[in-house]
């Protein structure tokens, strides 16, 4: 009685903020059913029992036999299934809808973003009851794709469906079969490069253009000669939130981000300079700890700078290098092939899954001097380092800055297992390089990083991926950054 809770504890009533603010009605427009994915064999059986009664008896689009609509997607491990759930139906829980989506049967290597999905079915005694369940299953498809790291989503549709997929924003590719019965080929248009391209550097022709930065020749590269000394200076700046986030690691990232900046110019690191701020002491040391051991691991000194107390977080890093020819990015032609050079090793940064790699603080110094020196003792035509504008928004600047198109061949792109290509495409890989050369002129071997020649600079603007059915899918359109040509 002592202990006894007089106010018994009853669960949470869902909040309505809509209702808050006014709009009453919102809890009670709620779909009456639920999307999952399928996670345990008695419901994958239940949206395979649905299927066959949609594809095989009403439809007759498979055979009656054993197998019905089954195929080798359906045996690929990596094959995921979304589900429909009713809520309040007479069944309680009853799958009334699915979908399926993964790796495109049609390439058998590893997962390397192109997706397919298929098979959405919905029951025919839902279809009145549930208003719109085949367009929620395929908008979570298409998001559950991206998420996984597709850059390609197709799913082959019968030609009665073709309007309701561009409805929902899907392109159509072309006429296609489906065991001899006729079916269109209809494509998810993805734009995570783009919006990337798009945020991190679109603005940047706008406000640098007249600038003219690095001078005539060099507009477009991060680092830029000092006229008549063979120096060549780089500066870059840390995000202040992730100077706040992690300390350590930005102080590391301030010294990489500028090291493979003279690295793609083919320029010996002589030294950085720092300038940090924060708001207390605590702040400020960890990032000095974070630079002093990059430059301890790499083999490079810290020449000065300046510290200040009781600021926002800051962080900026300059690093100076000596060569007498430096390498351009914009000196690429039509027709020199794309190669990757990029340091595989390592693991996402905790907390920036996705986003960025560490392969760098694992390294020994003379691997990391190997890397840095990899580009200036090959010397390419063209270089650049890959930033946050990732590999294929490199790869358009690169293209850019030589008055070029590029595509890139996605199945040829050194990465690591495991990873998600649109990931890999698109984050910052601690160590990776973008260059052009022609075509009988390998990247040498003798470096911790991975080399593969997996694209080709072409006449015109933008980026293409090349797949390998040997469809290319634009994902940048004209010039990354607008500063134009070196």
């Amino acid at each position: 009685m002592l202990t006894a809770n007089p106010y018994p504890i009853r669960p949470p009533r869902p909040v309505d903020t809509l209702a808050v603010w006014g709009d009453p009605g919102t809890l009670l427009r709620r779909p009456r059913y639920v999307i999952e994915q399928a996670r345990d064999p008695a419901t994958i059986a239940a949206y395979r029992r649905l299927r066959r009664a949609v594809f095989v008896d009403e439809q007759g689009m498979f055979d009656d036999g054993p197998a019905g609509d089954l195929d080798e997607a359906d045996d690929d491990p990596r094959t995921i299934t979304l589900v429909v759930r009713d809520l309040d139906g007479p069944g309680g829980g009853e799958v009334i809808g699915g979908v399926r989506l993964g790796p495109t049967p049609a390439w058998s290597g590893d997962d390397i973003g192109w997706w397919h999905g298929g098979r959405l079915a919905v029951a025919a005694h839902a279809r009145g009851r549930y208003a719109g369940v085949g367009g929620a299953l395929v908008r979570a498809a298409c998001a559950h794709a991206e998420a996984a790291g597709a850059l390609r989503f197709d799913a082959t549709i019968q030609p009665s469906r073709e309007r309701f997929f561009g409805r929902l924003g899907w392109m159509t590719v072309g006429p296609t079969t489906v065991r001899g019965t006729p079916h269109v080929l209809m494509r998810w248009p993805i734009d995570r490069v783009a919006m990337l391209a798009a945020t991190t550097k679109a603005p940047l022709g706008a406000l640098l253009g007249a600038l003219r930065p690095g001078g005539a020749g060099f507009v477009g590269d991060d680092g830029a000669p000092v006229p008549g000394t063979g120096l060549v200076a780089a500066c870059d700046a840390i995000l202040p939130t992730m100077v706040d986030r992690d300390p350590f690691w930005a102080g590391w990232c301030g010294v990489l981000v500028n090291l493979n900046d003279l690295a793609a110019m083919g320029a010996k690191p002589l030294g950085v300079l720092d300038a940090v701020a924060g708001p207390t002491v605590s702040r400020v040391s960890r990032v000095l700890a974070g630079l002093r051991a990059a430059a301890d691991g790499f083999g490079v000194p810290i020449l000065g700078g300046h510290t200040q107390l009781g600021m926002p977080s800051a962080l900026a890093v300059t690093a100076i290098g000596h060569t007498e020819t430096p390498i351009r990015s914009g000196a690429g032609l039509p027709g020199h092939a794309v190669t990757v050079t990029a340091d595989l090793t390592g693991r996402w940064r905790p907390g920036y899954t996705g986003r960025q790699w560490d392969s760098t603080s694992g390294r020994r110094t003379a691997e990391l001097r190997a890397m840095l020196s990899l580009t200036g003792r090959h010397r390419p035509v063209a270089a650049k380092d890959v930033s946050m504008a990732g590999l294929v928004g490199t790869l358009g600047m690169l293209a850019e800055s030589s008055g070029c198109a590029a595509e890139l061949e996605v199945a040829a792109v050194p990465r690591p297992a495991g990873v998600a290509a649109g990931d890999w495409l698109t984050c910052f890989p601690g160590f990776a390089m973008v260059t052009a050369d022609v075509e009988s002129r390998q990247m040498p071997g003798s470096s911790p990083a991975v080399s593969a020649r997996c694209g080709r600079l072409l006449s015109g603007s933008g980026v293409s991926l090349l797949w390998p059915d040997g469809l290319r899918t634009p994902v940048l359109s004209g010039h990354v950054t607008g500063m134009g040509t070196a």
